[in-house]
């Protein structure tokens, strides 16, 4: 994790440096590499048959990999350059030539006006300085009519549960901005003029020691999850299913949203 002095890093350079050195180990995950909700973006790409495709926040690569056999061209975008040296590799090791990738922002796309057919982002925005502005900026490069889909944990309703997860959420990684809840998602997305269409909740089982060694998360850390753990009441508990070792369930939501 370093050394380095505290307010040295801007958000943007504490979240690359965060998850640069863990590339290839968020390429290899399995929460990241498998789930319903990916299965179900598959299903969508294959009917949709998308031109170009903008994989917003790639991470390990995982949307990018999808749509790539059923897309024209998929652009894989994220801070990481490291990140995206890894997407690209197992690109290459797939065999999947109309992946290209592109280091930047989520607020700031580099992109002209209405170039995507489809924009997917999956388990990235919580880390997003500004979601508001990102998905104004989503608006701008989608086409009108097309698709955006917005795949991410979410906030429980009640605050306690929301604040809990919050907490344990920067505890494991710093860089962590904020799970939001489905209801400021829809609200999010209806001011950058994205229609939602559908929406899905799921729940996602997390594996506490891989969970906290993907990100090396400090063992300081760990421990004051782990006491976050053993001091939740009986309520929070219940919500998120903790396990004797520490693993846990979370709320994720798939938005599928149309450009208007």
């Amino acid at each position: 994790m370093g050394t380095e002095a505290v307010g040295t890093r801007g958000h943007e350079a504490h979240v690359a440096q965060m998850f640069g050195p863990q590339a290839a180990a968020y390429v290899a995950s399995a929460v990241h590499a498998r789930g319903a909700d990916l299965e179900a973006l598959g299903a969508l790409l294959e009917e949709a048959r998308p031109g170009r495709v903008l994989d917003l926040g790639c991470g390990g690569g995982h949307v990018s990999f999808a749509a790539a056999p059923f897309a024209g061209e998929v652009v894989a975008y994220d801070l990481s350059e490291d990140m995206l040296a890894a997407v690209a590799a197992e690109a290459v090791r797939r065999g999947l030539g109309n992946i290209a990738t592109r280091q930047g922002v989520a607020e700031r796309l580099p992109f002209d006006d209405a170039s995507f057919d489809m924009v997917a982002s999956r388990f990235s925005a919580h880390h997003w300085r500004d979601v508001p502005a990102a998905l104004h900026e989503v608006r701008r490069v989608v086409k009108a009519g097309g698709l955006v889909v917005m795949m991410d944990v979410i906030a429980p309703d009640w605050p306690v549960a929301d604040s809990f997860l919050q907490a344990v959420e920067i505890l494991r990684d710093p860089s962590h901005g904020r799970d939001y809840s489905e209801a400021q998602w829809v609200d999010f997305a209806e001011g950058a003029a994205l229609r939602p269409m559908r929406s899905a909740r799921r729940r996602l089982r997390l594996d506490f020691t891989s969970w906290v060694e993907r990100i090396r998360t400090p063992e300081l850390h760990v421990a004051a999850i782990r006491s976050l753990f053993a001091g939740a009441s009986t309520d929070v508990a219940s919500h998120f299913e903790i396990e004797a070792d520490g693993s846990f369930t979370i709320d994720t939501l798939t938005l599928e949203l149309e450009a208007v």
